[in-house]
């Protein structure tokens, strides 16, 4: 969870226990303002340096705190909402690895299996080869498949001018993958660590080989319809962000840039897909990084593998990387926390949680060109 806005364009055992709505909401928590004066700061500042708007909401044992600042329509002026639906980019790998561990804690599937396995053929060329690949590699990005992502085709149609002619061009799986594969790979695999959405994109067709169902109703039947989630979505090809939202902005260039400002609001999301496609509120990212960490979505043996994780290189020192999960150190109270980041073009958007799950806080950006995310994160857990 890179703690800077970094501009990416696109970027129990379930079988056992009937999960309903109620198995998982907790008793509402008076909203208060208490305690977040940092947080608040934070967030202004985070305006002051470019950001249109930012929309953040955090719960912990005092109750409910929503900040908001900036705006949501630069046209119109409109404030940014507490309640804003946005694209969240790539927390949804988090919904993605937690289904594929619900299913391994069915037996129906082992993250040590070859990915050859169950998707034949399709991780093969230039090198790639998924006989020698896990499934655990993806989900801890150890696989070294190159990033689709990073192909200068598909990166010059999302991240420039290009997006405004391509922003409802559909794509499958396959067909990233298969990007993917035109490439050779970044390093052999589990000799390091690199962050590819190749990864994800394959690890959504390996839910629905071992399921028979898109990763999408997975999702929905295990995850956030028994977490009551009612604001968040996978919304395949729709390019649309439901109501209540803000719209999202781009430079559509370097973020250093100084040209146009574009509203890249609508855009067909399957680019990303399983990666980062999702939709949420900060209130359902919170109740799903929550439920996450308390034990309420896995079983003990598999959140200590989904928290098992690994080095993510000199460069990010404090940050390390699990099964669709990242660790995060560093902060000057010496606290810990986990999530996930999620960029995708208009919007960055942060998930986070202590350990116990007790105090969460989600925050977005409805711009992706500015913005440091680290004193937000600071002020939140730090701060008073």
């Amino acid at each position: 969870m890179a703690v800077r806005t970094v501009r990416t364009g696109l970027l129990g055992l379930a079988t056992a226990v009937a999960l309903t709505a109620t198995a998982f909401t907790t008793p509402a928590l008076a909203d208060s303002g208490r305690g977040h004066r940092a947080t608040q700061q934070a967030i202004d500042a985070a305006v002051a340096s470019g950001v249109p708007g930012v929309a953040a909401q955090a719960r912990d044992a005092r109750g409910v705190w929503k900040g908001t600042s900036g705006v949501g329509d630069r046209e119109t002026g409109a404030p940014r909402g507490a309640h804003d639906r946005y694209r969240i980019g790539s927390l949804t790998k988090t919904f993605v690895a937690t289904v594929l561990l619900q299913l391994q804690a069915e037996d129906r599937i082992d993250l040590d299996d070859p990915v050859e396995k169950w998707l034949p053929g399709v991780v093969r060329g230039n090198g790639h080869d998924g006989r020698n690949i896990s499934v655990r590699q993806l989900l801890n990005h150890t696989s070294g498949i190159f990033n689709y992502t990073a192909d200068p085709e598909l990166a010059r149609k999302s991240n420039t001018t290009a997006f405004l002619q391509h922003r409802y061009d559909t794509y499958t799986a396959g067909q990233v993958v298969d990007i993917a594969m035109s490439h050779e790979p970044d390093f052999a695999p589990g000799t390091d660590w690199g962050y590819s959405n190749t990864n994800y994109a394959l690890a959504g067709m390996i839910v629905e080989k071992v399921t028979g169902r898109p990763y999408a109703e997975e999702i929905e039947d295990r995850i956030t319809g028994p977490l009551g989630l009612d604001a968040t979505t996978v919304p395949g090809t729709d390019p649309t962000v439901a109501e209540p939202s803000s719209r999202a902005y781009s430079k559509l260039a370097p973020p250093d840039s100084d040209g146009p400002v574009y509203d890249v609001t609508e855009m067909n999301p399957s680019v990303a897909g399983a990666a980062g496609a999702m939709i949420s509120d900060s209130a359902d990212v919170n109740r799903f990084y929550s439920a996450l960490l308390r034990g309420k979505l896995l079983p003990e043996r598999e959140l200590k593998e989904m928290k098992t994780t690994v080095p993510t290189g000199e460069d990010s020192p404090n940050l390390s990387y699990g099964l669709g999960l990242m660790k995060l150190g560093g902060l000057s109270c010496g606290k810990e926390v986990w999530g996930h980041s999620g960029g995708i073009n208009g919007s960055a958007t942060y998930g986070l949680t202590n350990e116990s799950g007790d105090h969460t806080f989600a925050f977005n950006f409805n711009g992706d060109w500015s913005g440091e995310a680290g004193p937000i994160v600071e002020a939140e857990y730090c701060g008073a």
